[in-house]
């Protein structure tokens, strides 16, 4: 074990084997990778676990440096484990190299299968078995990570001492189809809200498509930046800068007739999925419960005319950006997905997903505890809290059941927020995760 000295913290590099395949725990193998911090001051003391479960699908979990962030507060009450998710940062990456190990199509996608909240879960289960001796410990899930630790509650919830959400709160049977029919509208609410602030970002925008529809255009890496890919930016509107960022984006992307070089290396470093190559492939897969996706981005989007770029390209309207969502024309642009778009088809076409999400021991709890007013310390959630929306107007409604106890979730109405590409960056775009 590698352990090192940060500002104010003690890191210790921790690795663990684990079952590809769950079920099939006499199979492959796959070694995952965490750090664990602990402040500098308590190494010694019996302190609780708190597993932090990073936003996705398919982002490494947070780098440290000292008690940077959110682990300022959490290291003066818990011993905090990094996990890398499987597939990400030094857990068994997938990516394009790796996954060519695989000889054929079908074996890669069969693989990447088991790379969803469901096995993420059974991961932790093991590891907390070795790191607490099996006494439960403390979870943190941020966006997908929130996911994973609904699936925790639904699975595992004797392993949980106590739950915090951060953005990611599922609707326990909200299919694909039903996050982007609640998104697109908000997405395109964003892009007007955004040209009312900057509007001659109006004329830069349609500027820009119809240079991009008017001639092919690479990126420096390789990748073609067609007018879809430009529209993607708008990935940008779901956080609390994104408008201004895309804004200065858009300021000056020309250099004569031609895009200019630091605007194509900027719109390269937003669009690449080479940093998260999992969260192309499984970004809709999280949501998949006993069906196809099918490739619900692109299918829904045919429902809102409006984000077709003809009326931009060849008329006066403003260009719609979308938002955080995959396509399948990511797999052909993207030099780093390109290798894998005969998998992504296969995944987007599996219908045979396990269930993610039991509302059973929620409905459950509700009933055990009609009657009776559970301590709001239950369950502690950014903005989320177990309180009786009778007695708390404010307090967020979850469909026909309620947040009652610590280890227990309740169902969504569709309009959650989805998972966030970019990993510590909490996201404002609703959808559903």
């Amino acid at each position: 074990m590698l352990s090192y000295r940060q500002p104010g913290t003690i890191v210790n590099e921790l690795t663990f084997t684990v079952p590809l395949d769950h079920a099939s725990p006499g199979g492959e193998k796959i070694e995952l990778f965490a750090r664990e911090v602990v402040a500098a001051d308590k190494q010694a003391s019996d302190l609780p676990w708190l597993l932090f479960l990073q936003g996705g699908p398919g982002f490494a979990a947070h780098r440290p440096i000292g008690r940077d962030g959110w682990l300022d507060r959490a290291l003066n009450d818990y011993r905090v484990l990094l996990l890398d998710q499987r597939g990400t940062g030094r857990s068994s990456p997938a990516n394009r190299q790796t996954l060519a190990l695989h000889p054929t199509v079908r074996e890669q996608a069969d693989y990447l299968a088991h790379f969803r909240a469901d096995s993420i879960v059974a991961d932790a289960e093991l590891i907390r078995h070795q790191l607490t001796g099996g006494r439960p410990w403390s979870v943190l899930g941020q966006s997908f990570g929130g996911f994973c630790t609904v699936t925790y509650l639904s699975f595992a919830p004797h392993g949980i001492r106590e739950a915090f959400l951060t953005g990611g709160l599922p609707g326990l049977e909200t299919t694909a189809d039903d996050v982007y029919r609640a998104t697109y509208p908000i997405v395109a609410a964003r892009n007007l809200a955004h040209y009312e602030r900057y509007p001659l970002d109006v004329q830069q925008a349609r500027q820009v498509a119809r240079h991009l529809a008017g001639s092919e255009t690479l990126l420096p890496g390789g990748g073609r930046l067609t007018v879809q890919a430009f529209q993607a930016l708008g990935n940008a509107l779901g956080s609390s800068t994104g408008s201004h960022e895309l804004h200065y984006l858009l300021e000056d992307p020309f250099a004569g007739d031609e895009l200019s070089d630091d605007f194509l290396y900027r719109v390269q470093d937003r669009l690449s999925f080479a940093a998260a190559p999992l969260y192309a492939l499984l970004h809709e897969a999280c949501y998949a419960q006993d069906g196809p996706t099918g490739w619900a981005a692109e299918r829904v989007r045919a429902q809102f005319p409006e984000f077709s770029p003809d009326a931009a390209v060849h008329g006066d309207d403003p260009l719609l950006f979308t938002g955080e969502m995959t396509y399948p024309w990511m797999f052909e642009t993207d030099p780093v997905l390109r290798p894998l778009r005969r998998a992504a088809n296969l995944l987007a076409e599996r219908d045979d997903w396990p269930m993610l999400y039991d509302p059973g021991p929620a409905a459950r709890q509700r009933r055990a505890g009609r009657g009776r007013r559970l301590p709001r310390r239950h369950v502690r959630a950014a903005g989320i809290l177990a309180a009786d929306r009778r007695r708390d107007p404010g307090a967020a409604g979850l469909g026909d059941e309620r947040v009652r106890a610590r280890r227990t979730a309740g169902q969504q109405r569709p309009g959650a927020r989805p998972p966030d590409r970019d990993g510590a960056r909490q996201r404002m775009t609703p959808a559903c995760a």
